[in-house]
């Protein structure tokens, strides 16, 4: 079965939303609630509201001068954010795809992420930088899942939902949170998926994981779009007669390992599925941590399940690199019989 978000305050009626939907909603009330806050990005503003369309009609209802497009110029765009979070206001800045932010690594890891610690506290940089991930029709200079080289630098804090209603809440929580945010999208969820979010202010909090499914043979630990691939291979090993414990870490800095650890020390067995590359992606750090805490009580090692160590292909080339339910299946069944 599948659950709504935990820790999530309502203050509203709920309706049915898209993922991107559901994140113009949280832009929205965050435009409306602090004039503080403020929208960065290229062609994020009407008539285009963006390449997915996520920033639609916000500059129409809050003016150009708080939604505003920018140049081709992922540097110049972070740097502004920076420099304005450091004036008092709460940017949140679009890089197109989250490949790009390649070019604008130094603003973000050796100033946003640094100021609050080398000003002793005094100089937070409350920032957040959307980006989206998965258009592999581009191929490899578009779709590389890159999450784990953020959650390797401390400073920030990292978010990459898999559901609308988490979508909201966790977007409202990184824009009004004193750190660095990176909150990352995949374009895959954008539109594929629909349930009831509230309408009104909406948070879930950072570092909480929740249950999507419960069982007790095996935990799958995921997040993001992998996660509707996990709750289906789930499905079809619980009729099989396999019960899978389903874990939606939601943000991967803080990473909520209590919730983690408590279901893997009562299952025995875990998977960690991601779409980022496998080699040193967030599925080592989750399952060196599961091992040296429940290393007795492991009835087999941690499997981790993640894209392939080569470039992402282009789609249409028919080469997979990214694992999929199948390969979720066939992990959990191995798991089950040891």
């Amino acid at each position: 079965m599948t659950v709504m978000a935990e820790g999530a305050i309502a203050t509203a009626d709920n309706a049915e939303m898209t993922t991107a939907a559901a994140l113009n909603s949280a832009l929205d009330l965050a435009l409306a609630a602090d004039p503080k806050v403020l929208l960065l990005g290229e062609d994020i503003a009407d008539p285009s509201g963006g390449v997915f369309k996520v920033t639609k009609g916000l500059s129409t209802r809050h003016g150009i001068h708080r939604v505003r497009d920018t140049p081709i110029a992922e540097q110049s765009i972070l740097g502004t954010a920076i420099g304005a979070a450091l004036a008092g206001y709460r940017p949140v800045a679009e890089v197109m795809f989250f490949d790009f932010i390649t070019v604008a690594m130094d603003q973000l890891v050796n100033h946003a992420a640094k100021f609050r610690y080398l000003s002793g506290g005094q100089h937070p940089v409350p920032i957040t930088v959307r980006t989206v991930v998965g258009n592999s029709r581009f191929g490899a200079q578009h779709s590389q899942s890159l999450e784990a080289w953020f959650m390797h630098t401390p400073g920030i804090k990292v978010a990459f939902p898999s559901t609308p209603s988490d979508a909201k809440g966790l977007l409202a929580s990184c824009v009004f949170d004193h750190d660095p945010c990176l909150f990352i999208e995949h374009v895959g969820l954008h539109y594929s998926q629909k349930e009831m979010v509230p309408t009104g202010d909406h948070r879930v909090a950072l570092g909480r994981a929740v249950v999507r499914r419960s069982g007790d043979d095996v935990t799958v630990v995921s997040y993001g779009a992998q996660m509707p691939g996990v709750l289906g291979a789930a499905e079809q090993l619980g009729a099989e007669g396999v019960s899978v414990e389903v874990i939606d870490v939601r943000s991967l800095v803080p990473l909520d390992f209590p919730t983690v650890l408590a279901s893997v020390a009562r299952t025995r067995r875990a998977v960690v599925v991601h779409g980022a590359t496998r080699f040193a992606g967030p599925g080592a750090e989750i399952a060196a941590t599961i091992t040296e805490e429940l290393f007795e009580s492991l009835a087999h090692p941690v499997v981790r399940l993640g894209a392939r160590f080569v470039p992402t292909p282009f789609l249409a080339s028919g080469l997979e690199a990214l694992p999929v339910p199948a390969d979720v299946v066939d992990a959990v069944r191995r798991l089950a019989a040891s």
